[in-house]
């Protein structure tokens, strides 16, 4: 077993609504994608990449053919990474409203630590 460089962590409901609602062969590339955020030191940025202008948001990159998904996320301590929504892509910018989204779920998430 490999040891764990990052803990998951999925906040709320968003994640598993997402997921849900994917086929069998987009749950398996998701589930791959996120073990490699779990397991490897650098992360490529083929599948973790820093949204420019945004406080602190990630989005974990998802191919399965032709089909792009976004799974949201920041950092908090201790290496924790918090998950939040995601969605499939469909033009080449990742939409102004997802990334608002990310921003919202954030701060839902420090609201809810305090």
């Amino acid at each position: 077993m490999m040891y764990r460089k990052r803990e998951l962590y999925f906040f709320r409901e968003y994640f598993q609504e997402f997921y849900g609602r994917q086929n069998d062969k987009v749950k398996k590339k998701i589930l791959w994608t996120l073990k490699l955020m779990e397991e490897l030191d650098n992360i490529p940025e083929k599948y973790l990449k820093f949204i420019k202008n945004s406080s602190g948001i990630y989005e974990i990159r998802v191919q399965v053919a032709n089909n792009i998904f976004r799974i949201f996320c920041f950092f908090d301590v201790d290496n924790l990474v918090v998950i939040g929504h995601g969605f499939q892509k469909k033009t080449q910018k990742t939409p102004k409203q997802q990334i608002a989204k990310a921003e919202q779920i954030k701060t839902e998430y420090y609201d809810s630590k305090e």
